[in-house]
């Protein structure tokens, strides 16, 4: 398997801040992988409530995560910003596939990259549904 390639900031869209905390760091001194994913998530949801694409209270629709992977390139820890940058690599009928890489600090190069998917359903019935206008415009801004 050949390694992924570190991307820079110039590779993403949108931008959003995450303080670290003190929990996130693990007994070996940096943040532990599971919290890369809670930022992953963080700052794809973020993007899309501020654009006004998504009500994650009482929206009709919502997105259900089905495929996620990160790879790592550099340790974080408890005092760092991250600046987790996003961009959307792939839009379907209803799905979304994002790319999301997390920035330590003022580095240009990414410590972590990955992706995230999203398929987007009915929120009482779980089916999927194509996706609305206003997600769909949302999405197009941030598309590779």
């Amino acid at each position: 398997m050949s390694r992924p390639v570190r991307p820079s900031r110039a590779h993403f869209k949108a931008f959003t801040q995450i303080s670290t905390r003190w929990s996130d760091n693990d007994i070996y001194g940096h943040t532990n992988n599971s919290v890369y994913y809670f930022w992953f998530d963080t700052a794809v949801n973020e993007y899309l409530i501020k654009a006004g694409a998504l009500d994650i209270h009482g929206g009709a629709v919502i997105g259900l995560v089905v495929e996620t992977g990160c790879a790592y390139f550099a340790p974080t820890a408890f005092p760092d910003l991250i600046h987790a940058g996003v961009r959307v690599d792939h839009i379907g009928t209803s799905s979304v596939r994002y790319a999301v890489g997390l920035f330590a600090n003022d580095e240009d190069a990414a410590a972590a990259a990955g992706h995230f998917t999203h398929v987007y359903v009915d929120r009482e019935t779980r089916r999927p549904v194509p996706l609305p206008d206003a997600l769909r415009t949302a999405l197009e801004t941030i598309r590779a």
